[in-house]
């Protein structure tokens, strides 16, 4: 009885929260691009000519490899300042406690500003660490800027982010009815998905990483270290985040554009790469259009890994009909899922996916939270978007694409090593593995693809 009444309440909310937002245009909705052209006003009228023509030039777009132009020329079309940029150093990291050691240290080390904007923040040992710095840098004069998403702020009180804000942190959440009741309802719905830090202008960090225990102690992830040029593109998507959220500026916006975004030293130099934002206002779901159009073009292999695999029907294809023409479709799936709900919907699609030839590997132990694409030796997705239709359509995202041989087949290999501590699903046996309730679970979230 119990487990009937516990089916039937989920049942009830999701039905309700479907029937809530039915009709709702999450493309273009006006209210969301008010906020953004505002917002984007303000940039252009505190940028000087020069950065103008750093941040909305297109000379990098000619660099990119031919195979991969029509792709860049596609992201610019579908988002706002989706520009190419060459000249950039990166990190790419894959362990928790490597960005601990490294955002920890950059952020000790600034000077003039850090902005940060994430998904989830925790009040755990790694929230504590990194808010304690933050503290101390607003209490020396750095200017701290700090845009959280409120809705996934579980088990932090109120109080945590009050110190916060007594320290000299501006703290502003993305979430709240101050914004107005349309702009909350949509927001609620539409969630900022994004991981970004920024530091002086001169180091960002972005990719699959929130901050909390899990992230930097228990889970597996991949994120950035970046420097260069494509820094002016981030402070972008970060200020227009700010100010669309009703956050305040003082005075002119060049001043973040000063430190001409410079290079350091790192693992990758002088790499071509594109941030690609995609938020609800665009006229085209900018995620998903990437991902269709590398499934369609791969000649060779795709490796991807998520954490959370619920497609569109259009993706779902795509993946199908590049295995059906002989690419190496491959898909590196965790074992076990931290959304208890998202386990059965994932494994909802394993059997036509199996069936169309595409290799599904599940990795038990450490759950693996990666966003990555890499295919054909030369391109890379690392980002914070899910293939699942709320990042692909309905969250803002940040996704960065990497133009480059030497960090594809690296990524390659790294993705083929974590297949080697998992295992590859053969369809009978699986099948023959799954009790009667983990098909009906599967079955029953699959009803609801479009909302997870």
């Amino acid at each position: 009885m119990p487990f009937l009444w516990a089916i039937s309440g989920i049942a009830a909310f999701l039905v309700l929260f479907y029937v809530c937002q039915a009709g709702l245009n999450y493309r273009r909705p006006s209210v969301f691009r008010r906020l953004h052209s505002a917002s984007r006003k303000r940039l252009e009228e505190g940028m000087t000519p020069r950065q103008k023509e750093q941040y909305f030039g297109e000379e990098d777009l000619a660099r990119v490899p031919e195979d991969y132009r029509p792709l860049a020329q596609l992201m610019l079309e579908c988002g706002e300042g989706n520009m190419v940029y060459g000249g950039n150093s990166l990190e790419i990291i894959t362990s928790g406690l490597r960005k601990r050691e490294l955002l920890l240290k950059d952020l000790k080390e600034a000077r003039h500003y850090i902005h940060i904007e994430y998904f989830k923040f925790g009040g755990d040992r790694a929230g504590r660490e990194v808010r304690d710095i933050l503290m101390q840098k607003a209490r020396e004069g750095v200017e701290v800027l700090f845009l959280f998403n409120n809705m996934m702020r579980t088990n932090v009180p109120r109080k945590y982010f009050r110190e916060m804000e007594r320290a000299g942190i501006r703290v502003l959440a993305y979430t709240h009815l101050r914004t107005g009741v349309r702009q909350w309802f949509m927001h609620v719905n539409s969630q900022n998905h994004r991981k970004l830090v920024i530091v002086d202008g001169k180091v960002a960090y972005t990719g699959g990483m929130n901050l909390n225990d899990n992230y930097f102690f228990r889970w597996g992830d991949t994120h950035m270290r970046i420097t260069g040029p494509v820094l002016a593109r981030l402070q972008a998507s970060f200020l227009d985040s700010w100010l669309s959220s009703r956050g305040a500026i003082d005075g002119p916006v060049n001043h973040y554009f000063d430190s001409g975004f410079p290079v350091q030293d790192a693992p990758y130099g002088n790499k071509l790469m594109q941030v690609v934002t995609s938020a609800p206002e665009f006229p085209q779901p900018t995620a998903q259009v990437a991902y269709e159009w590398v499934l369609e073009h791969a000649r060779k292999y795709i490796y991807i890994q998520t954490p959370y695999f619920v497609p569109p029907k259009s993706v779902l294809q795509a993946l199908k009909d590049a295995a059906g023409r002989g690419v190496d479709v491959r898909l590196l799936l965790p074992g076990w899922i931290d959304t208890p709900l998202v386990g059965p919907a994932n494994r909802s699609y394993y059997p036509e996916c199996i069936e169309a030839g595409i290799r599904i590997i599940e990795r038990f132990g450490v759950f693996n939270h990666s966003k990555t694409l890499v295919a054909d030796d030369g391109f890379t997705i690392i980002g914070a978007s899910n293939l699942d239709a709320r990042s692909l359509k309905v969250n803002s995202e940040m996704d960065t694409f990497i133009y480059d041989a030497q960090v594809a087949q690296d990524c390659k290999e790294t993705f083929l090593t974590g297949c080697t501590k998992g295992r590859e699903l053969q369809l009978e046996k699986w099948k023959a593995s799954r009790s009667l309730y983990q098909k009906f679970a599967s079955g029953f979230m699959r009803l609801f693809h479009a909302l997870l």
